[in-house]
Parts: C-alpha cells; structure tokens; sequence
C-alpha cells in the first residue's frame, strides 16, 4: 500500500517557528515530524511514499531526500497553491495507484500515533467503505472538531471544536479508494472534512466509516503543543532537544528543557527555560529568556503576539 502524507500546509498556528521550517520539518525531541511519520509507516511494511509539498518546501526536501536511509521510497508533488485535505491527494493520485484501483493511506505530515496501520486496513476491507478514518474518543471536545459516529460505525457528520455533541477526534490518518478523489479537478484548491466528505456522506451514506481505537495521539499544533510534546517524548526516548547541527553553547550557559534547532548560537551566561530556539538564533551573552519560541527576526514579519529582541523574535508560549 501506497501513502501520501500530507505535509504542504502553511502551520499559521505553529508561527514563528514555521517561518523557519515547514511544519513537517521541526523537530521534535530532535528528530523532524516527518522522519517519524515515514519511520512510522515504514514500520508497517510502507514502502513507497508520497509528500506534498508548497511552504518551505526545501526544508522537508532536506531532512528525507529520497528516502533511503529510512529503507522507503519518498517522491514528492508540489502544489501551487496549496491544494488543500482532498486536492493535495487529487495532485498525487497519478503516484498513489500508479493506473490502479487500489485504495492508499493518507496522513497528515504533523501526526503522532502507534497506530497499528494492518488494523486500519483490515476495517477498511471489511466494512466496504469508500474512506475510512481512524478515531479516538474525542480527549479535548473544546480543542478539537469531532466525528459523529453511529453505532454501526458509520460516520454521520463532522463538528466544530466546542459543538457540545458527543464526538471522536480524527488522528490524522485514513484509507481512501481513489474514486473518491478522482472526479475532482486537478489544481483547484479543495478539503476533506469541509467540503468533499459532506457531498459523500449526503450521495452516498454509509460511504465513510470510522475505525474506533485506543492509539495514542499526540498533538504539535502549536509552539507549546510542540515543545510539551517534546520533553514528554524526551524521556521515553532520552533527550535529543538540544542536538541540533552545528550548535554552539557558550561558557556558564544554562540550556534546561529547550529544544535548540540547527546553527544556534548560546551566548556566555544565557539561560533558556523551556523554550524552542529555531535554526540560526544568536542568543546574546547574558540573555534570559522562559517558555518562549525563538526565530532569528530577519525578514520574518510579526503579529501582536510577537516582539523583536535586537536579532530576535520572540513569542511567549
């Protein structure tokens, strides 16, 4: 089975670290989501892979490449716009069924789970759907938006974060029969979720199903969801947040629970507390900075949410 993740979004929530990177390139306890999203679908036997590509494409280019060294083949599509959850796959079907009618994964560049992908595909065979989309009890209804599942495990519609309806949270990843994309214009800008699985759910009912687990989801939505998501994986996995390349941490510097990027520099007697120093930050002798996600300000525009320290932008997580 073939996959597309899904990763040429512009990860406005993540902002600033997104002008540094893509969001499927930042790291997370030192290794970039989308090296472990493959190494994931690898894992389970994934060896042909596409990933779409349109914001700070070459940072994503330059953590995969070809995808040898993680034993899969990665090729990519680029998209100009952004096509969107359903155009993106559109762009891509000529790679994922390669003339065939075979049904492909599809996931989200920013996902985090221990799915079991040959369960997923195992309900997918059974249930005779044309999508199917794996769910967990929904853990923050007032964070996330919701599927409505009926006891059949059919999918009934979708909510907004905060509807009050009892839901399920999507995790990000699903199988699709090409079919379902087929039909749609190549190049025109179109989501899942928001338009192409209501116009399903309403022609052909019961043509989505939803796969109920236990799987764990993390969540990196955010400079906070990332770098939360980080010191948790850091201790499971030992930490790694501060071995970015060609790092460099000055004398009597103190570095606690902070995710340094590549090319930083950590001036003499600064102190970081938890906080995300992104690629090319020069942290002066003698700064101090806590909770705080951190760009080098050059050519990166701000929003009230941010200030400029000297080289520096700076947002408070």
């Amino acid at each position: 089975m073939r996959a597309l993740v899904l990763s040429a979004g512009l990860g406005t929530r993540l902002r600033p670290l997104t002008d540094v990177r893509a969001k499927a390139a930042v790291p997370v306890n030192g290794e970039p989501l989308v090296r472990r999203v493959i190494r994931w679908l690898a894992g389970h036997g994934v060896r042909d892979v596409i990933v779409n590509l349109h914001h700070r494409p070459a940072t994503i280019a330059a953590v995969l490449g070809d995808g040898a060294d993680l034993d899969v083949r990665v090729r990519y599509t680029w998209e100009q716009p952004v096509l969107g959850s359903a155009g993106g796959p559109r762009r891509a079907l000529p790679l994922l069924t390669d003339g065939t009618k075979e049904p492909f994964l599809l996931v989200n560049g920013d996902t985090l789970t221990d799915l079991r992908i040959p369960d997923l595909v195992a309900a997918h065979s059974a249930s005779g759907a044309k999508v199917t989309m794996a769910v967990i009890p929904n853990p923050r209804p007032e964070k996330y938006g919701g599927v409505v599942v009926d006891e059949r495990g059919a999918v009934q519609r979708f909510t907004r974060a905060g509807a009050g309806a009892p839901s399920y949270h999507f995790i990000g990843v699903q199988i699709a029969e090409p079919e379902v994309f087929a039909d749609l214009d190549d190049g025109v800008p179109v989501e899942t979720v928001g338009q192409l699985y209501p116009r399903l759910l309403r022609d052909h009912p019961g043509s989505i199903t939803a796969f109920v687990c236990q799987a764990s989801f993390r969540d990196i939505g955010t400079p906070r969801d990332c770098l939360e998501t980080s010191i948790e994986l850091a201790t499971i996995e030992g930490d790694r947040l501060a071995q970015g390349a060609r790092v460099a941490i000055g004398s009597d510097a103190s570095v606690e629970r902070t995710a340094l990027w590549d090319d930083v520099i950590v001036g003499a007697g600064a102190a970081l507390t938890e906080c995300i120093v992104g690629d090319g930050a020069d942290i002066p002798p003698g700064a101090r900075y806590e909770r705080c996600a951190i760009v080098p300000a050059s050519g990166v525009s701000t929003t009230d949410d941010d200030r400029i320290d000297g080289t520096l932008l700076i947002r408070r997580l």
